[in-house]
């Protein structure tokens, strides 16, 4: 009897082991892709660039811990990095109590097998989500080589497990020694099917920002003639303010981009509609080579226009980057919403996965029409570029964009063809300008930067580039920002 019992205990043990790596159909089947796709990985990294300041590293036999983590990074909008063995693991080696290799090294406290592939930029994260099967009670030992491998100092670490019935138990705090400068919060067990409403639920009760505050530009950090960047969602910085080149073309189109990079603009707004890519890319060549500025010092957006570019999008895209050649767009947006807006954005992904667009973005969109669109895309828009001006200040748009974690941007921070003038000698921006000894151009700049909200203004005229580039020696009061924010008209002065 009691060797009939111990048998059916043993089997009982196993049987529980086994569930911590292996889908529900049952059977040990060691179907995850670090054993089948991955043989010939040797050192490989992240991309650099974050979402979010999120990584979701994970290890992961079955696809169970994966499946998790792959609901965590589409919610976090974080980076997903699976731990990858040097050495594969076999069914054999996971036949557990079987002397095996996963029985082996979970018996032994030194054991640290290697890593095949690496996080270059882990200083970027701040917030680690770690991911792993239970093995024995515990993490397996690859998640100890794992966290000896970087400093974790003033991270979060969330892990979670996956396992058929096996609780988080000791295993979370037990990995708590091995980054003891990180701040470590309350484990969580995922059985290996689980919904995402869960898992949304856990993400939600654990009160993680995981979008950075696109609303407060570090305006301090300026200075005039090198103007701050904002982190974008996508994990590219940008400048708060650049050159707009809508009516700009030929020669004057590219001594403008030229004294703009010269006194230090690196922001340069074009479009495809706007008939001038070609000049762009031919002042910033020059520009490049002149030793002037480097290419990764410039941040260049341009936009694909409605109809038959968004119709053809994949070759639209590419006559964009072929007529402004110079390696490749740091942003591309929508000129403005069409039928075809979902089909063009999605071959704007397509470009940016191979590395050609580093950021996507829209232009023209607002609360109504941004809902439905995000829903629809793989990659959250990093930027919305709208009409914005003291007369029509979208108020309930602004705010409703940050809450998403894009960034705002005026093309028409004077008010645009025809009301810049009146703008300019607005009665209340003229007191302002006096009592700061600016100009009102710089008053509405620097009113549009402090309420979070990035600037384009165009210009061919040297002072005036200067001009603009040059906010960051003053700031408005409280009271200013209201006195300014009481006139607004709600006037548009385009019709998109």
């Amino acid at each position: 009897m009691k060797k009939s019992l111990a048998l059916i205990i043993s089997l009982l043990l196993v049987l529980l082991g086994v569930s911590a790596c292996t889908n529900n159909t049952g059977g040990n089947n060691n179907n995850d892709n670090n054993n089948n796709n991955n043989n010939n990985v040797s050192g490989t990294t992240l991309p650099d660039i974050t979402e979010r300041n999120v990584l979701v590293a994970y290890f992961s036999c079955t696809g169970n811990t994966e499946a998790v983590a792959g609901i965590i990074a589409d919610e976090t909008g974080g980076v997903l990095h699976e731990i990858i063995p040097e050495v594969p693991y076999t069914e054999e080696d996971l036949d557990y109590y079987s002397g095996g290799r996963a029985d082996i090294e979970q018996a032994d406290p030194d054991a640290r097998p290697a890593i095949a592939n690496t996080v270059e930029n882990m200083q970027d994260f701040e917030t680690i989500f770690l991911g792993y099967p239970i093995w024995h009670g515990q993490a397996p030992k690859i998640v100890y080589t794992f966290l000896e491998s970087y400093d974790f100092s003033g991270k979060t670490i969330v892990p979670f497990c996956t396992s058929g019935s096996s609780g988080i138990g000791s295993s979370d705090d037990n990995l708590h020694s091995l980054a003891e400068d990180a701040e470590w919060l309350e484990g969580r067990r995922f059985p290996g099917n689980e919904n995402a409403q869960t898992i949304q639920q856990w993400l939600e009760d654990l009160n993680l920002n995981f979008t950075d505050d696109v609303s407060d530009f570090d305006l301090k950090s300026g200075v005039n003639g090198h103007a701050p960047t904002v982190m974008l969602n996508s994990g590219y910085e940008m400048p708060v303010l650049g050159l707009g080149t809508y009516s700009l073309h030929g020669d004057t189109c590219k001594n403008s981009v030229r004294t703009a990079l010269e006194s230090g603009v690196r922001l340069i707004d074009t479009a495809s509609a706007y008939g001038n890519e070609e000049e762009i890319g031919e002042a910033i060549r020059e520009a490049i080579d002149d030793g002037i500025v480097e290419r990764e010092d410039i941040f260049v957006i341009t936009k694909i226009y409605p109809g038959s570019e968004m119709a053809n999008p994949e070759h639209s895209i590419q006559a964009c980057l072929d007529r402004l050649n110079i390696g490749y767009v740091d942003m591309m947006l929508l000129h403005h919403p069409d039928t075809n807006d979902v089909k063009a954005y999605k071959a704007m992904e397509e470009f940016a996965e191979s590395g050609q667009i580093r950021s996507l973005g829209l232009s023209n969109w607002y609360i109504e029409e941004i809902d439905d669109f995000i829903a629809q895309v793989d990659i959250m828009p990093a930027l919305v570029q709208n009409e914005i001006h003291i007369y029509y200040q979208e108020r309930d748009v602004v705010p409703y964009m940050h809450d998403l974690g894009i960034v705002m941007q005026a093309w028409y921070p004077f008010g645009g063809r025809g009301h810049t003038s009146e703008i300019l000698n607005d009665p209340t921006i003229l007191a302002i300008a006096e009592a700061h000894d600016r100009t009102a151009a710089q008053v509405i700049l620097r009113w549009h930067l402090q309420r979070g909200v990035a600037a384009i203004p165009g210009s061919s005229d040297p002072d005036h580039i200067r001009e603009n580039i040059s906010v960051f020696d003053f700031s408005l009061t409280d009271e200013e920002m209201t006195r300014i924010a009481a006139l607004d008209r709600g006037e548009k002065h385009d019709w998109y």
